[in-house]
């Protein structure tokens, strides 16, 4: 007997439910057409993921269900094709005499034009960026259905993730697993789901389909990726990464168990998964907002130079606007390399001195600063005129602003309030500066989107880094060296390592004292810091959330 699954590793919108429900309803057409009885869509597929506090409006629900209702009957004649879409599901519940609204992260089956199962999540992740347990009442059921003949046990992402959901699906008679997944990306976060599947495979003897969602929302991106694990947890077949796919596995059930013919892409690099996310964080961000392009600040440093190319690559050269912005300390080199970056890069480039402002400002501050010698101010005066710049012509032209800070610099607070920090959505706000550099390196080397090679002139990357926002500076007169730094802050941030700890292995006290200080001074900063995306464990969004107000010291 041969059943042949299809995975819907689509692409939707967080409360674009009528048009959820149309790229389900095509797929599933699509699917049938090419021999598929069973479609399994992502979770939250109707709604995205994840829609936060929409959860908790009753006419999001409700929306919702009818969403629901609308693909099963647009579905109605093809009879024996069962489809799994994931929604959220809700009802009153009573507490102490108050009604309050009990929400499940639910999937439902889907065939003949009916609802013929449906199954609550019973693990709610709460760490990271997940926040399911503010939205969701942990399911208590279990649900295996029946599609070709083959008994199916359903698990929605995080239930995987533990042994009990996959061994009461198999207690209940399930043959094989599929789970439903919306899973956000971090750098090697694919082969972790691999590997954990695989132990989960091998702990209850079931062979297992891994459907996942792909595309941006907001800070986070999920790079499809979906995979199949043979009874002995074996990769037995792999969709691609970062692209929508209608990806199929066939299904052969014999008195010997059950097997799988599947494509399996080639595993890939960090660095390659790195480039992809953040130019779909970007094309997506940019799309689903209905912006008509994306402007930027270019220095002729390394920062802005990698978000040009990551701009370019998301959404064209026809859309992308570079703006040189020189003040007195810009070196020659800095608007040379600018110039011939915008030229590699094909986009429109402008130069706008901003000697005129900075002049103006420092004579109308003049009586107010009298005998106080220049410092950081005026520094920071050159950032807020260029930030300035860039949004009244975001405002004029509609396009956004990326910024180009990258996690250095937001986490030692090495950026400008209303300067640097002035747009819509921060590029690198999650790539430390050594990460930077390693992948400017890597796209010069490489050209995944067919914009050109070697985009980021090589000055570029082997100057020492300068905000040159004073004669001579270099960012290591006031940071150690970047290897120094990052090293720390991932020992510190990410990982959540004392700094008793990170002194023992091998870091100088002053560095260690001095870089942990900074980034607890600078919280307030961040807080007022656009959206970025995240690429890493932990990233300064929803992953970190300390207060700007404490006293405490370790």
């Amino acid at each position: 007997m041969t059943l042949k699954i299809c995975i819907a590793q689509l692409n939707f919108v967080v409360g674009d439910l009528a048009g959820n429900a149309t790229r389900i309803v095509d797929a599933a057409r699509s699917a049938y057409a090419a021999g598929a009885r069973l479609l399994l869509t992502p979770e939250l597929s109707i709604c995205g993921y994840a829609a936060e506090d929409l959860f908790l409006r009753p006419a999001f629900i409700a929306a919702c269900d009818d969403a629901v209702k609308s693909v099963a009957s647009a579905l109605a004649d093809l009879k024996d094709l069962t489809v799994v879409v994931g929604h959220p599901t809700g009802g009153d519940r009573r507490t102490r005499s108050v009604a309050v609204q009990e929400r499940h992260n639910s999937a439902s089956v889907l065939r003949g034009g009916e609802v013929v199962a449906c199954y609550a999540k019973r693990e709610l992740p709460n760490y990271q960026v997940f926040d399911e347990r503010r939205y969701f009442t942990p399911g208590q059921g279990v649900c295996v259905f029946e599609a070709g003949g083959l008994r199916i046990g359903l698990l929605i992402c995080e239930d995987a993730w533990f042994a009990q959901p996959a061994q009461l699906a198999k207690e209940a008679g399930a043959e094989l697993l599929a789970v439903i997944n919306a899973s956000p990306f971090h750098v090697g976060k694919g082969y972790e789901r691999e590997a954990m599947m695989r132990q989960r495979v091998q702990d209850c003897g079931l062979p297992l389909v891994y459907a996942h969602l792909v595309g941006g929302q907001d800070e986070v991106v999920f790079e499809g990726h979906s995979f199949v694990l043979d009874a002995a947890g074996q990769v037995a077949g792999r969709a691609p990464s970062f692209t929508e796919a209608l990806f199929y596995t066939d299904v052969q059930t014999a008195p010997a168990g059950v097997s799988f013919s599947a494509d399996i892409a080639a595993e890939r690099t960090p660095d390659a998964d790195l480039w992809d996310a953040l130019v779909l964080g970007v094309r997506d961000y940019i799309g689903k907002n209905g912006f008509p392009g994306a402007l930027l600040g270019l220095s002729g440093g390394i920062d802005s130079a990698l978000v040009l190319a990551i701009a370019v690559d998301a959404i064209g050269k026809d859309r992308v606007r570079a703006v040189m912005m020189p003040s007195p300390y810009t070196a020659d080199i800095s608007w040379i390399d600018a110039r011939d970056m915008a030229a590699r890069m094909g986009v429109r480039y402008d130069e706008i001195s901003i000697l005129p402002e900075f002049a103006a400002f420092k004579t109308s501050l003049a009586p107010l600063f009298e005998g106080r010698a220049e410092d950081t101010t005026e520094e920071n005066i050159q950032a807020r005129i260029r930030g300035t710049l860039l949004m009244a012509l975001s405002n004029k032209l509609g396009s956004i602003v990326l910024t180009t800070g990258n996690k250095s610099e937001m986490a030692t607070g090495y950026c400008t309030l209303y300067g640097d920090m002035a747009g819509g959505f921060a590029v690198i706000k999650d790539l430390v500066k050594t990460t930077v550099f390693r992948l400017a390196y890597w796209r010069n080397a490489n050209d995944p989107y067919g914009t050109g090679l070697n985009p980021i002139p090589e000055r570029i990357i082997t100057r020492p880094p300068s905000a040159e926002l004073r004669p001579d500076q270099t960012d290591q007169d006031s940071l150690p060296p970047y290897e120094v730094l990052d090293e720390i802050l991932e020992r510190y941030m990410e990982n959540d390592e004392s700094l008793e700890d990170i002194v023992a292995a091998g870091f100088a006290r002053a560095d260690v004292e001095k870089v942990t200080r900074l980034i607890k001074l600078n919280e307030y900063k961040r807080r007022q810091a656009p959206v970025g995306i995240r690429v890493t464990h932990r990233s300064f969004g929803k992953d970190w959330r300390y207060p700007m107000t404490s006293k405490f010291r370790a």
